[in-house]
């Protein structure tokens, strides 16, 4: 186990924003990179995307958003980011059939046949600091556009 719990902030940051804005900047910033987002509400925000490195390798990167509170009057919120990198490969899987002779036994014999088949062959969660700034960096930039205006006060006549 690699596991080490500390007081780095790789994986939250703080925003000046509600819990439902830091979730909606989180779900603009993994639609603005191609992300498919799975799920999106005032709390969580989950998104997939796929790569293919190599015409026999896939892998699928998922991101998980949190957000909750930081202050009692909720404009403070803390946003909790994870993602998960989950690699495959390309696998030819043959087919063999048996053949039964009551005297002699059964036979195995290997049939030209075969289908491919995706195997999961790693997962591991992102730990790069570099990943986790950018995206924090991105969250930022759509909490700015999205800054909520002043009221406008109407007079009454």
């Amino acid at each position: 186990m690699q596991e080490k719990f500390g007081s780095a902030a790789t994986y939250s940051r703080l925003f000046d924003a509600t819990p439902a804005q830091t979730c909606e900047a989180a779900r603009r910033a993994l639609l603005s990179q191609g992300y498919i987002v799975n799920k999106a509400d005032q709390e969580t925000v989950e998104g997939q995307k796929s790569f293919q490195p190599q015409p026999d390798r896939h892998v699928q990167m998922n991101i998980r958003v949190t957000c909750v509170p930081e202050s009692s009057d909720g404009q403070l919120s803390m946003g909790f980011v994870s993602a998960l990198q989950d690699s495959f490969a390309l696998k030819m899987a043959s087919n063999s059939a048996s053949l039964g002779v009551s005297m002699l036994g059964s036979v195995s014999v290997p049939v030209a046949a075969g289908h491919d088949s995706m195997i999961k062959i790693g997962s591991e969660t992102v730990t790069s600091d570099q990943f986790y700034d950018s995206f924090f960096d991105l969250m930022r930039r759509y909490l700015l556009v999205d800054v909520p205006a002043e009221p406008v006060a109407h007079s009454k006549r």
